[in-house]
């Protein structure tokens, strides 16, 4: 699985990283968390607010943080 944070490197970007590695070691998937601040890259997405969450090219979340528990129901669906 492939994970990607897109944000520039905001307070809500950050934290966005931080709960998709906890999630990520909560749930025991096998997944690589990579996170995205290139901007041209992040439009390439069709994202016009941060931070998003791109789980193997689909865009799951954006504009918003969710909870640790959240991201783990959306990574293990």
């Amino acid at each position: 699985m492939e994970i990607k944070v897109l944000g520039t490197g905001c307070p809500k970007c950050k934290s966005l990283e931080k709960a998709t590695n906890e999630a990520v070691e909560k749930a025991g998937v096998d997944a690589t968390v990579s996170k995205v601040e290139d901007i041209v890259e992040i439009m390439q997405f069709g994202v016009m607010t941060t931070p998003a969450l791109v789980v193997d090219g689909e865009i799951l979340v954006k504009g918003r943080v969710p909870s640790v528990d959240e991201i783990v129901k959306l990574i293990t669906k």
